[in-house]
C-alpha cells in the first residue's frame, strides 16, 4: 500500500508537479490551502506526511505547522516546508518548532523524493 502524502501549497503549477512527480511512489493529495487541508485530515485522512509551502492565503504555512505540532491528533505526522525564501533565520525557526525538513524553492525534484524517503523508511 502507498503511502499517503498531503500537498499544500497555492501555487498550482507547484501542486501538479510534485503530484506527477511523487505520483509514481506515493498516494499524494493537493490543496492550495492549509484549511482545506485540515478539513480534509479532520475527515479521517492521516497522511503520512505533508509537504507544505509557508506563503498561502487564509493560514500561513508555519501557522499550519504550528496548530498540526499542538493537536495530538496530528503532531506525529511529519512535514517538510517548501520555500522560496531563504533565510537561516527562518529555517532555524521552523525546524525548531517541529518541520522535518526546509527545502528551497526551486527545488530538485530527485533530492525532494529522495529526502521524503528517508524520512518514510
Amino acid at each position: 500500500m502507498k503511502k499517503r502524502i498531503l500537498i499544500l501549497d497555492d501555487k498550482e503549477t507547484i501542486g501538479k508537479v510534485l503530484m506527477m512527480y511523487l505520483a509514481t511512489e506515493y498516494d499524494c493529495t493537493w490543496f492550495d490551502n492549509p484549511l482545506k487541508g485540515l478539513d480534509w485530515m479532520r475527515q479521517g485522512n492521516i497522511p503520512d506526511l505533508i509537504i507544505s509551502d509557508i506563503r498561502m492565503p487564509e493560514m500561513r504555512g508555519d501557522e499550519f505547522l504550528a496548530y498540526l505540532k499542538k493537536d495530538l491528533m496530528f503532531a506525529s505526522v511529519p512535514v517538510v516546508i517548501l520555500s522560496g525564501e531563504d533565510s537561516s533565520t527562518e529555517r532555524i525557526r521552523l525546524l525548531q518548532e517541529g518541520a522535518e525538513d526546509f527545502i528551497i524553492k526551486p527545488f530538485n525534484p530527485m533530492e525532494l523524493k529522495i529526502r521524503i524517503k528517508k524520512i518514510l523508511d
